[in-house]
């Protein structure tokens, strides 16, 4: 939070006019979803003067609540019917036109900041008062992307609904209550993407007659889970999401609903995804195994329906949701005015459903660790004491091969054959255990320490023979001794990972202190990235991260921003954001998004939900 609360003063630091200015002619430019990083300070945007209907309103929403009708919109099921796109094929379609249309309004920004004679005269192109103009056109650019934007499907933003355009309520609403209006239309039509996904999942895949005789009633439990309880869930979500349209073309809230389902519902979410390791293994299995249930697989997956997607990608569907949830709600938040009822509700369902997701990960986690610790304790043979590895609290940070450099650090010692010799370390969250490895996949411990008496510091350059060379020093081993290594590793970007993992809190010349700049170096991921070590960072398209240490030879070790997980990736995988207003903006709504829950707002968030429940 240290990181968030210097980015926010800094953010606060731009120049508040150029700030909303640039961001209504950019809106989705830097943010997890498109057209999630636009300003949501109450004021920007359209004057009195340029929709005369505001000048007699200081509501806007509140008139409009009062003089739109409730015109019924399409029964939920309806609503389904029109989604022309799988909730797969949403999610691709959303995040890559989110990091298309960010990296050419970066593009744009920069550009014109280059040709600008002065520095002081860049400001005058986010002035904007003559390009945001109070005409309907321009109102359509106010940018919310269509994810849904499809032949058969007649529904694209909220502002292009029927009943929106002919109710003249857009001639009432500022541009940012519009914004906020398309951010909660994504959040329902995105959940009918997804319950119409879920629901090919179930119709066509778990109850096909031939595949019930092909798998025994346990694979089918452990491959399809609790998903009907998962759709049922989303079934009844979706209805309350669609009788809150109902009520009124201009949507009042739905972080309300979320919150509710979140808090009392979405329980069943966690009891899915803790089960993705045997589901992943069973399946796994099940293709290798059973040829019948590999064929008819393959059949069922070239059915049009499935639009040439895997029956892999229907089961990833639940753990996809639930995090894609946590960034709509946030998207939302953005937008809501600050210190307002709708604020309130949307950090209490963000709140909720960070909750949720971190038990979706740590369910996940607890499955894998346990097998992973079960595995290594089983390859150990101890030289020295033993030390019993498995512990409910223990997991393995990072393994691998280094080389241990032994003798005096002299010329005649560079120039003997055995310099260096191979040694493997397991660093686990609280334990570093130092082994060779042996004939046979075992691995024969001589050294180990806590965590928290390890030590590392850089080896001053000497040559490439001692290049990507470290100390690491246990204050306390196995022996109740101090003992020092010399490691050398396989490249630059190894040997600072491995600075990092042993001792990430110590200040050594390699841990970088970016984070602690006003100005935080950003990157966005344009290519996905699946971690292949514990210090690795998972990438999703789409992901906004500030880099805090970066390799020479392509490897970042950086911090989302969205959850603030930590970890290293390649440096291909990512885009750097060039501009600095929309990295401070960037941080900005980071840190109102995970601010600290303040006495007001825990006071009426009791009242805000008996609210929710009662409305009619």
């Amino acid at each position: 939070m240290e990181l968030l609360a210097a980015a926010f003063n800094a953010a606060c630091a731009v120049d508040h006019d150029s700030s909303t200015s640039e961001s209504d002619t950019r809106d989705s430019a830097a943010g997890h979803l498109p057209g999630s990083e636009s300003s949501s300070t109450p004021g920007n945007g359209a004057t009195p003067e340029e929709f005369p209907a505001l000048a007699d309103s200081p509501t806007t929403l509140t008139e409009a609540l009062q003089m739109i009708h409730p015109i019924p919109a399409d029964s939920w099921r309806n609503l389904i019917e029109q989604i022309g796109l799988l909730y797969q094929e949403y999610r691709d379609k959303s995040t890559l036109q989110e990091i298309e249309t960010r990296r050419q309004q970066d593009a744009e920004i920069q550009g014109s900041a280059d040709g600008c004679p002065s520095g002081e005269e860049a400001p005058e192109e986010d002035d904007g008062e003559e390009e945001e103009p109070a005409s309907p056109p321009e109102r359509k650019a106010l940018p919310q992307i269509c994810l849904l934007s499809n032949p058969h499907s007649r529904f694209n933003l909220w502002q292009d609904l029927p009943e929106i355009q002919s109710s003249g309520v857009l001639d009432i609403l500022q541009p940012e209550e519009i914004r906020l209006q398309e951010a909660m239309f994504e959040l329902i039509t995105s959940e009918a993407s997804y319950y119409k996904s879920l629901n090919l999942l179930v119709s066509h895949f778990m109850e096909n007659e031939r595949l019930k005789k092909i798998l025994h009633p346990s694979e089918a439990h452990i491959l399809f889970s609790n998903v009907l309880d998962v759709m049922a869930v989303s079934e009844r979500f979706l209805l309350e999401l669609e009788r809150r349209m109902e009520e009124n073309i201009v949507i009042s809230d739905v972080c309300d609903i979320v919150y509710h389902y979140a808090a009392d519902h979405f329980s069943v979410y966690i009891t899915y995804v803790s089960n993705q390791t045997y589901q992943e293994r069973t399946y796994k299995q099940l293709l290798q195994e059973k040829a019948a249930f590999r064929e008819l697989i393959a059949q069922l997956e070239l059915d049009p329906k499935c639009r040439g997607l895997p029956l892999s990608s229907f089961l990833i569907l639940p753990f996809q949701r639930i995090t894609r949830l946590k960034l709509l709600v946030q998207n939302i938040l953005k937008r809501v005015e600050e210190r307002s009822e709708r604020e309130g509700t949307a950090l209490d369902a963000h709140k909720e459903l960070e909750l949720v997701v971190k038990a979706c990960n740590e369910g996940v986690r607890k499955m894998s660790r346990t097998e992973q610790m079960i595995s290594i304790q089983k390859k150990m043979e101890f030289k020295i004491k033993s030390v019993p590895i498995i512990s409910h609290s223990r997991w393995l940070l990072k393994q691998g091969e280094l080389q241990q450099m032994s003798g005096p650090k002299t010329s005649r010692t560079l120039r003997t054959k055995k310099l260096f010799r191979e040694i493997y370390l397991f660093l686990f969250n609280d334990l570093l255990v130092i082994c060779r490895q042996i004939p046979g996949d075992k691995y024969q411990v001589f050294d180990s320490a806590p965590r928290g008496l390890l030590r590392v510091e850089e080896l001053e350059d000497q040559g490439q023979t001692l290049a990507n060379v470290f100390i690491l020093r246990l204050l306390e081993n196995s022996d109740d001794r101090e003992a020092t290594y010399m490691l050398k590793a396989s490249s630059q970007s190894e040997m600072k990972r491995w600075m990092t993992s042993l001792a990430p809190n110590r200040r050594t010349k390699f841990v970088s202190f970016t984070s602690r700049l006003l100005d935080c170096p950003q990157v966005q991921c344009v290519h996905p990235y699946v971690a292949q070590q514990p210090d690795e960072l998972t990438l999703e398209l789409a992901d906004i991260l500030n880099i805090l240490d970066k390799t020479e030879d392509g490897w970042i070790f950086g911090e989302r921003l969205h959850d603030q997980e930590r970890g290293w990736f390649p440096s291909n995988m990512t885009e750097e954001i060039l501009n600095p207003k929309i990295r401070s903006q960037n941080l900005k709504e980071c840190f109102r998004v995970h601010k600290m829950d303040d006495p007001q707002r825990s006071q009426n968030k009791d009242r805000r939900k008996l609210g929710s429940r009662n409305r009619q």
